[in-house]
């Protein structure tokens, strides 16, 4: 499963979970040098996901902050969708009104 992914470097706090572009936001508290704030960004959206971190992994966008993820065990699938319709719901919410 592939996940588009717009990361935040140098964050406050780590955290994912809001829409950009059609993306899911991740923060990071990590620095953009020599890869950490791409390495932040797996570490989080496994946690995020409930899944190992070996499960994902990156698939483009080394130096980017537009980056695209694979959740390579395709068993976690349904997890995976059902953990990203939580998160992304408050998300969600806020776009339709009453």
């Amino acid at each position: 499963m592939r996940l588009a992914v717009r990361v935040r470097p140098g964050a406050s706090r780590t955290r994912v979970g809001t829409l950009h572009d059609g993306r899911l936001v991740v923060a990071v508290t990590a620095r953009a040098v020599d890869g950490a704030a791409t390495a932040a960004t797996l570490e989080a959206v496994a946690d995020a996901l409930g899944v190992r971190p070996r499960h994902v992994t990156l698939v483009s966008g080394a130096t980017s902050r537009d980056k695209v993820l694979d959740v390579a065990d395709e068993a976690l699938v349904p997890v995976v969708r059902a953990t990203l319709a939580a998160l992304l719901a408050p998300a969600l919410d806020s776009f339709v009104e009453g």
